[in-house]
C-alpha cells in the first residue's frame, strides 16, 4: 500500500520483511517453522535447520531453565569419574585405577520442558591406604538420560586387583562407555592409571610408581589412579574427577 509519502508497503502477510534488492525495496515473506534467517554476503534468505542461540555449562547440580524462543537442545552428560583403590600395607603393592565416567549425547525437540533438572556426578572419592576407591557420581539431564559414574579401583591386596569398569551413557542419541581403570599390581610398587572418561572428556590419572599417592583424575570424568608403596606404610589413591553437563540451545 501507498503510505501517502511516496513509499509502496510492499508487505502483505505477519512476519514479512522489508529487504533491499537489487534494484529497490522487495518482501522477504515470513520463513516455515524452525527455518532460520541468514545471509550470502549479498542477499538474506530463509533455510531449513536451527541456529544455535546460546550455552549452558553445568559443573553442579542445577535446574535447566529454556531460553526465550529455544525449541532444541543438544545434550553431553558426562559421569563421575572413579577414585582410585589404595596400594594396601604391605611391600611392593599398588592399587587400581578407578573407571572414567560414562557419556551420552542426545538431540532433544519432543518433551522439551521449561526447566529441566540437571545432575552432575560427583568425583569418586580416594581410596585410603587399606580401601578402594569410591564410584564416581550419575549425572543425568531431566528424566531424558543417564551417564553413571565410573566405579572405583581395588585396593592392592588382592592379586592383580582389576581397575574400576567404567560408567555408562543411556537414552540418548549416542551411548558412550568410559575406560576401564588400569589393573594394580601385588607383587610390585606400581599402581594402576585411571580410566579416561568415554567421549574424551577427561583424561585418567598417569600410573604411579614407587611409594606415592595416586593422582586425580582430569576434568570432566576421569579416573583417579591406584596408589603404590614399596614398603609397608602405605599410599592412598588419587580421587575422580566430577561430571559435567553440556546444553547447546537452538
Amino acid at each position: 500500500a501507498n503510505t501517502g509519502s511516496g513509499y509502496t508497503d510492499p508487505l502483505t502477510t505477519r512476519g514479512d520483511l522489508v529487504v533491499r534488492g537489487a534494484a529497490s525495496t522487495t518482501r522477504l515473506a515470513i520463513g516455515a517453522a524452525s527455518t532460520t534467517l541468514v545471509s550470502n554476503g549479498t542477499d538474506p534468505a530463509w533455510i531449513a535447520g536451527r541456529a544455535l542461540m546460546s550455552v549452558q555449562v553445568f559443573t553442579a547440580t542445577d535446574t535447566w531453565t529454556k531460553p526465550a524462543n529455544v525449541n532444541a537442545v543438544w545434550v553431553a552428560v558426562v559421569g563421575g569419574g572413579g577414585g582410585g583403590g589404595g596400594s594396601g600395607n604391605n611391600v611392593l603393592r599398588g592399587g587400581s585405577g578407578g573407571g572414567g565416567g560414562g557419556c551420552v549425547y542426545e538431540f532433544i525437540t519432543a518433551g522439551l520442558g521449561a526447566t529441566e533438572a540437571v545432575t552432575v556426578g560427583a568425583a569418586g572419592a580416594a581410596g585410603t591406604a587399606t580401601t578402594a576407591g569410591g564410584a564416581g557420581g550419575t549425572s543425568s539431564f531431566g528424566a531424558h538420560n543417564t551417564a553413571t559414574g565410573g566405579a572405583g579401583g581395588a585396593v592392592g591386596t588382592t592379586p592383580s586387583p582389576q581397575g574400576g569398569v567404567g560408567g555408562v551413557g543411556s537414552g540418548g542419541t549416542i551411548g558412550l562407555t568410559g575406560q576401564r581403570g588400569q589393573t594394580g599390581y601385588d607383587a610390585s610398587d606400581s599402581a594402576g592409571g585411571g580410566g579416561s572418561a568415554a567421549g574424551g572428556w577427561g583424561a585418567g590419572a598417569t600410573y604411579t610408581v614407587e611409594d606415592r599417592v595416586g593422582d586425580a583424575g582430569e576434568n570432566y570424568g576421569g579416573g583417579g589412579a591406584g596408589g603404590s608403596t614399596n614398603d609397608a606404610t602405605g599410599s592412598a589413591g588419587g580421587a575422580g574427577a566430577a561430571g559435567i553437563v553440556v546444553v547447546w540451545e537452538y
